[in-house]
């Protein structure tokens, strides 16, 4: 947020956020009031409050974690219109785009922890078109219209997606990804300690009197032995990287560590007790 602002925080031309913006403070107090305070124009969190109308900041107190000096200062470096949206970011994991169910695009985002993908060049775009890149899209991008209509039409949906990667760090925005990704091995116990689970939690919350719907995204990264700490979680992920076309392995940097990682998990599978058997349902259990 301090460094790379331009690169997080975006909007379409001519677009107005401040009604899906303030819908949202409101939510976020309602749901976490020890954390989150909106009284309709001013918002505080992390020991800082933030004016809605003007973008004005003040310090409050110490704040979360003693961060209020580190959060007044980063939010004195943005513009005054983007500071609420900024307070959002920093007190909440999750990073935010919305989503316009009229003409399906996504006009506005604050994106601090993008996943290898770059959030200025998605904004204003259509959810099918941002969604092109993506291996194996056919089905997402063909559902895209309907998919858009669904999250806008007064319900709130959460999926999770993951994947297996080298790169460790939150913020995975491309010009800041690692150039090697993997060590330069074929041994799977060195491809494993170097691998970590990539997971992201993504809601969709309709925005009140709008055709519109807040899209979050909770990043969390985990190394990946630790992740996949029971036979069941082994056997699925093992099942579903067997199962991943070219093209997936590609778009996601799996080519060259999918049989080491294989091997890893088959070794470790080999290794792990059998799971006890489950009674049939209606069947008598020991005391």
């Amino acid at each position: 947020m301090s460094c790379f602002a331009s690169q997080a925080l975006l909007c379409r031309p001519g677009f107005d956020a401040g009604p899906a913006l303030q819908a949202l403070c409101a939510q976020a107090a309602t749901e976490h009031p020890t954390h989150w305070h909106w009284d309709g124009q001013h918002a505080r969190a992390l020991g800082v409050a933030v004016d809605s109308r003007d973008g004005n900041v003040t310090r409050l107190q110490a704040g979360a974690f003693g961060l209020g000096d580190e959060v007044e200062r980063c939010l004195h470096l943005l513009p005054s219109d983007w500071r609420l949206a900024g307070l959002l970011s920093l007190a909440f994991e999750d990073d935010l785009a919305l989503v316009d169910g009229r003409d399906g695009t996504l006009p506005w985002m604050a994106v601090t922890l993008p996943s290898q993908w770059a959030p200025e060049e998605k904004v204003g775009r259509h959810f099918a078109e941002v969604h092109q890149p993506v291996a194996d899209n056919r089905l997402i991008v063909s559902a895209a219209q309907p998919l858009v209509q669904l999250v806008t039409a007064g319900e709130r949906w959460e999926r999770f997606v993951w994947t297996i990667t080298g790169h460790a760090r939150l913020h995975a925005h491309p010009e800041r990804m690692d150039a090697v990704r993997w060590p330069a091995t074929a041994d799977p116990e060195a491809i494993a300690h170097w691998a970590w689970w990539r997971t992201e939690r993504q809601s969709f919350w309709p925005v009140p009197g709008g055709d519109q719907a807040m899209f979050t995204i909770r990043i969390q990264v985990t190394p990946l032995a630790q992740a996949l700490n029971s036979a069941e979680r082994l056997q699925a992920v093992r099942d579903a990287l067997h199962s991943m076309s070219d093209a997936v392995l590609a778009y996601r940097g799996l080519q060259a560590v999918r049989e080491p990682l294989l091997a890893w998990m088959d070794k470790r599978l080999a290794s792990e007790p059998a799971p006890s058997p489950r009674p049939h349902e209606g069947s008598a259990r020991s005391p």
